[in-house]
């Protein structure tokens, strides 16, 4: 199921740059999958099980918590991030979540971690450097407040992990993640009015880019991509799959993401893949491997 999502946030990566291009700002594009999906999965909801729509007061701050923290913050804070960080710097920072899972595993629930999962994660964290090559851009002169938010993200993306394991414990994976979007939602609605989306650009036709820059798409459709796919069947799948797997070992797998979305860009957009972004790739995957073996 990890895979499976981290697959197609890759995709979803691609999708959005193309959405972007169309007029539609990140805080926009954020909003319009934070309502969309809440209202998606309440409808699935409601028409499969509407009894598990309901939530006690003692539930609510849980709700609530996880769906402003383990939802929206992560998103905002990511997008915070990469305007004044290289995304690959912003990307990496970001993946220190599973490392954080971890050690709250091991230090505050005193859970048994074996050594292979610190040494998958190492191998991860390795890999996902050589993917963003690290190195080359020019970590002497990060801007402090950008990588204060990649930090921020990454804490949120950690809290929200280990929020839907405990949640997927009191309640089943898909009316969890619609109160997770429909707290986000409200968050977002909040900080933007609805009455200033720009709903005149979904009708618009954008170029889809790179090797496909002489197709067009309504951007419409790739909005509701990024809703149903991007969004509702990643976020749903991660959930289901932390009734199977610890919080951890979801953490890791999760890493798959940035070497999907390389693979993708590369496809789609003709972004060169270098042969230590290859290698890159492959120490992750190694990685993921080796915690999976770890039972």
């Amino acid at each position: 199921m990890v895979a499976v999502a981290a697959l197609l946030f890759g995709i979803n990566g691609t999708v959005s740059k193309v959405v972007l291009e169309s007029g539609l700002s990140s805080v926009e594009l954020t909003q319009a999958r934070s309502i969309g999906a809440a209202l998606g999965f309440a409808l699935i909801v409601a028409l499969t099980a509407p009894s598990n729509l309901r939530v006690t007061r003692r539930e609510l701050p849980f709700l609530i918590a996880f769906g402003v923290t383990g939802v929206a913050f992560v998103q905002w804070f990511y997008f915070l991030s990469i305007h004044r960080l290289p995304v690959g710097i912003a990307l990496l920072i970001e993946y220190l979540a599973p490392l954080l899972v971890a050690l709250w595993a091991r230090y505050v629930l005193h859970e048994d971690v074996r050594r292979r999962i610190w040494a998958a994660l190492v191998l991860a964290l390795v890999g996902l450097s050589l993917i963003v090559e690290l190195w080359s851009e020019g970590g002497s002169s990060l801007d402090s407040l950008g990588v204060a938010a990649a930090l921020a993200a990454c804490l949120c993306y950690a809290v929200y992990i280990l929020t839907a394991e405990r949640g997927v414990r009191r309640r089943d994976p898909i009316s969890l993640s619609a109160y997770g979007f429909a707290f986000s939602a409200l968050f977002w609605l909040i900080v933007q009015p609805i009455w200033t989306f720009p709903v005149e650009t979904l009708d618009d036709d954008v170029s889809l880019l790179g090797n496909l820059s002489s197709r067009t798409a309504p951007v419409w459709l790739l909005v509701a991509f990024v809703i149903l796919v991007g969004t509702m069947a990643t976020f749903g799948l991660v959930v289901s799959a932390l009734r199977h797997v610890s919080a951890t070992r979801v953490g890791i797998v999760a890493m798959l993401e940035p070497v999907a979305a390389a693979a993708v860009a590369w496809a789609w957009l003709g972004e060169s893949l270098g042969t230590t972004q290859l290698v890159g790739g492959a120490i992750v995957l190694a990685g993921i491997v080796l915690a999976q073996t770890a039972r």
